[in-house]
This record gives C-alpha cells, structure tokens and sequence, in this order.
C-alpha cells in the first residue's frame, strides 16, 4: 500500500523526515525533491565495477545545463531524506519524463531505514537543459510488513553525490593489481 499526502503529513518527524519541507511540494500521494546544484560524470571510457572510477563535479548554472545524450549524470536532491518502517522510492515527475529525461536507471528502489540524499542517475534521450532547485522527482512511500531490519550500507548517511561502491563489495574477491595505484582524486562523501 502507498501513503497518501496526507499520510506522509502525518507521519513527518516519526517514520518520514524531509529536510528541507516545503507543504507545496506535497501530493495526492508523494513529495516532490528538488534538483541539487552539482552533477557529476565519470571520466573513465570504460566504467571497471571492481575500482574506484574517476568523477568530475560540474556545478549547475542558473541559466541551466544541457544534459547530452548517451552520458549518465549523477545528481543529488537537496533533500535528506530518512525513513522508518516503510520503503522509499522515487520516480521522475511525469513532465521531466516527458521532456525525455530518466532521473534514475535502476535504482529507484530505497530500504528500510535510509537516512541521505537521493543520487539521481541521470540519462537524457536526447539534449534537454536543466536548472538547479527545480522539482526532479518524487518520493512516496510503501508500507511493508514483517520484521524489519534497517539499512545500515554503504550509502547510509551521504551527504553528497554517491558514485558506485559496488568495489567495495567487491573487494574481498579482488586479486592483487601489480600496478602502481594512482590517485585520481576519487570523491567520497561521507560526512
């Protein structure tokens, strides 16, 4: 079952907190987040899932972006967001959808017990400008039932744009690289 507006209202401060909240950005049955001013991109040609791959932060102008094709750009909402005994999940606004912008590719999907901001995985069909603070996507909430266990991860408490840990998970299984490790300025932002 999805929370109603109304319901995400009154569970504010208990099982829903939303820094910033602004009452106009409520729903008949979600909240709407907001744009941050940075994105990133990686640099790398090829994205290696068992290593930290080079980013570059770019700051939004107020006179907008233009997002190119075949890019994925990470973003953040301004919001924090943190959730108790229900599942997050955010999706686009219909309008950005209609404009062809994907605000996320898979993950969508929220646990249990996330606290931080939301990183956007950005993917434009085709070239569409964007501006910082402007309502990117929207979260609602599912209700879930059996025991909960909260998430406590990797992305837990971020707050910043979170490229891939996935080589932390990885890492365990990873052989000894005879290369030189060069530091490419790898951004983690972990409080």
């Amino acid at each position: 079952m999805i929370l109603s507006g109304q319901a995400i209202r009154s569970r504010l401060g208990r099982d829903i907190v939303i820094e910033p909240y602004h009452e106009s950005q409520l729903n008949p049955n979600s909240y709407n987040l907001m744009l941050h001013n940075e994105i990133m991109v990686y640099e790398e040609l090829t994205l290696d899932m068992a290593k930290a791959n080079r980013v570059r932060r770019m700051e939004i102008p107020k006179e907008g972006l233009v997002l190119h094709p075949n890019q994925l750009y990470l973003g953040r909402t301004v919001e924090r967001t943190k959730t108790h005994n229900l599942v997050p999940q955010i999706e686009g606004r219909s309008s950005v959808g209609r404009l062809g912008l994907f605000v996320h590719v898979t993950a969508g999907f929220g646990d249990v017990g996330f606290s931080g901001h939301w990183t956007l995985e950005m993917f434009a069909i085709h070239q569409v400008r964007i501006y910082p603070g402007i309502p990117i996507c929207q979260i609602f909430y599912h209700e879930i039932c059996g025991e909960i266990e909260e998430y406590a991860s990797k992305y837990q408490d971020n707050h910043d744009i979170q490229p891939s840990l996935l080589f932390e998970e990885l890492a365990t299984h990873r052989k000894h690289d005879p290369q030189m490790p060069l530091d490419f300025g790898y951004e983690r932002s972990h409080g």
